[in-house]
């Protein structure tokens, strides 16, 4: 026995390298030569672990970032990801698999990424528990980046307890990846503490930036809140970021992320599989522009963009970049020291999920996510209920190396309001029993 995960199956998002014979895509046809021969250390570490890699999860292409009328959850390799809550529904991305696959019980445990919302999105609208870490506690080496300033890898599983266990095998230092030299100095016992979890006088600042986009799931927030106080939790209403400081912070991120993406995708196709062709991002344009396949959907105008602008060395990109993690660092810590000071933030984490539409794409009311993501600072969803059987997530937003107090904030909301349920795999809600006509002429 090598510990609590082991025999434990898990599903692993296909931009991730496996030592498996098979290639890693990131959903692109471009890739699907990419056998490299080797485990990212996140891998390795699992498999010190003793879990069972079952296979690889679908995801967004190109983690989302192709094209910006993407179809979440569609990638030319594995198709389209269906929520297995309503299987006409999205289940987000760019981790699309990794969350339907758990929710759907194919496997214990999945691994997804997140760049800005593809852990927690994924999770929150497939019914699970998601965990984006800090950035820095979790090696991104041998992964197929956007940003390495935002980019890790988190876990995806059915509870709290369990997301504590797998990160506690995925996170620690690689000398291959700079960002993670504090790693094992932070890594702490994360599934050791949550016994003894408790709200009972624990200060949680609420933000309540998404609730006004959708009732019906700021409905499931409220009694999410109520199950919070009722289990001894203090609350504090937060006014939240200033607008123009969340609006500099967006244009900010859409800018850097493009820069950093033209860089790190050289950087990653220069040291991919000999069979690979593509080795700069012109000539990943040129492959999609060349195959049908790929463009059949939507195109690739946030390649192109990339293309046209500079390189993560440029000296606005780095000064821009330093600004940004300024702004959202600022603007979260404002919040945790509001009022007093609040140990974490809640907030909204989606609203229902949005039905497939292969003309319009697949659109939501937003997420708290890119605070977090630009800062690098933790954020972990837990489910908190659903409407129409469309589950809705509660975020726990804390401040950098912060996982260990999330997870056991998160595991004691969990267990005194406990909302995960299995999917009914139903074609569309449209047929759940409360949608059937009142009268029956026959």
């Amino acid at each position: 026995m090598r510990g609590p995960l082991h025999g434990l199956t898990v599903l692993i998002k296909d931009n991730i390298e496996i030592d498996d014979g098979l290639p890693t895509t990131a959903g692109s046809l471009a890739l699907i030569d990419n056998v490299t021969g080797r485990d990212a250390p996140v891998v390795a570490r699992l498999r010190a672990a003793g879990v069972v890699i079952l296979g690889r999860a679908n995801l967004s292409e190109w983690a989302n970032f192709r094209s910006t009328r993407s179809l979440s959850g569609w990638s030319a390799v594995g198709g389209m990801t269906r929520n297995p809550h309503s299987l006409d529904r999205t289940a987000c991305g760019s981790s699309s698999g990794s969350g339907a696959g758990v929710a759907a019980g194919l496997a214990a445990l999945a691994v997804g990424t997140e760049t800005d919302g593809s852990v927690t999105c994924p999770a929150a609208m497939t019914g699970i528990v998601g965990l984006k870490p800090t950035v820095g506690l979790v090696s991104r080496d041998r992964i197929v980046p956007i940003s390495p300033a935002q980019d890790t890898a988190g876990p995806m599983t059915r509870t709290v307890a369990d997301a504590a266990l797998l990160l506690g095998a995925m996170a620690g230092s690689d000398p291959r990846d700079p960002a993670t030299a504090e790693a094992d100095a932070r890594r702490a016992d994360y599934a050791g503490g949550l016994g003894a979890a408790s709200l009972k006088g624990v200060r949680l600042g609420v933000w309540r930036g998404l609730q006004g986009r959708s009732p019906q799931a700021a409905a499931v927030i409220e009694a999410a809140l109520k199950s919070l106080a009722a289990a001894g939790a203090v609350l504090v209403e937060l006014k939240g970021p200033e607008a123009a400081t969340l609006a500099r912070g967006g244009s900010l991120e859409g800018d850097l992320l493009h820069a950093d993406f033209k860089t790190a995708v050289a950087a990653y196709l220069a040291d991919a599989a000999p069979a690979v062709k593509a080795r700069t991002l012109a000539d990943l344009i040129a492959f999609n522009a060349a195959e049908p396949r790929e463009t059949a959907l939507f195109g690739q105008e946030t390649f192109e963009r990339a293309q046209r602008g500079p390189g993560a060395d440029d000296p606005k990109v780095i000064a821009d970049r330093t600004e940004a993690t300024r702004l959202s660092r600022e603007a979260l810590d404002a919040m945790f020291a509001e009022a007093g000071g609040v140990e974490a933030v809640v907030a909204l984490a989606n609203g229902p999920a949005t039905v497939l539409d292969p003309v319009n794409g697949a659109r939501g009311i937003g997420s708290p996510s890119t605070l977090p993501a630009v800062s690098g600072y933790p954020h972990l969803v837990v489910p908190a209920g659903d409407v129409a059987g469309l589950p809705i997530g509660l975020s726990f937003l804390g401040p950098a190396w912060s996982e260990a107090r999330l997870l056991a904030l998160g595991h004691a909301f969990e267990q005194a309001a406990p909302a995960r349920r299995d999917p009914a795999f139903l074609p569309s809600v449209a047929g759940r029993p409360e949608y059937a006509p009142a009268y029956d002429p026959h």
